[in-house]
């Protein structure tokens, strides 16, 4: 009991285990791998990037993108490296093509298509309403009668 206080204690703090060794990257190229790591999923942790992450396992996910990086590796290329190992749940974002594009492009679509239906509903010329007949002028047996009882 006190074991989990205590690790729930420390994991609320931000604790995050150092990097593995490896010396920080100049202040662009650190960024970037910030950048990356902002866009790539924590295989530990639900919904969390690995930059964001204090799992020790998205600690050297990130020292992995600081080792792509320093070789040279493009953006892509580094997405492709995790997407290989990981599957593309390790993107924090789906990719825009293929099936998924389809969660892009359904909202849009669903969108256009109620725009069009409201608008449309809207301009169309409608059949003006007939005036109600004057109740003098409506002839009806029972009101007929009704009107004898009451100038009784």
């Amino acid at each position: 009991m006190t074991l989990a206080l205590v690790l729930s204690m420390v994991l609320s703090q931000g604790y995050a285990p150092p990097r593995q060794g490896q010396d920080p990257l100049d202040v662009e190229r650190e960024a970037r791998v910030q950048r990356v790591g902002k866009l790539l999923r924590c295989a530990v942790c639900q919904g969390v990037s690995i930059a964001d992450s204090p799992a020790s396992m998205a600690r050297a996910q990130l020292d992995k993108v600081r080792e792509l990086v320093a070789a040279g590796k493009s953006d892509d290329e580094i997405y492709e490296y995790f997407v290989e190992r990981y599957g593309e749940w390790a993107l924090m974002e789906p990719r825009k093509a293929g099936v998924a594009l389809t969660v892009w492009v359904a909202p849009l679509l669903a969108l256009v298509i109620g725009l069009f239906l409201v608008f449309g509903t809207l301009r169309r010329p409608g059949t003006p309403a007939s005036p109600a007949p004057p109740v003098d002028s409506v002839s009806d047996d029972f009101l007929d009668q009704v009107r004898k009882d009451l100038e009784k």
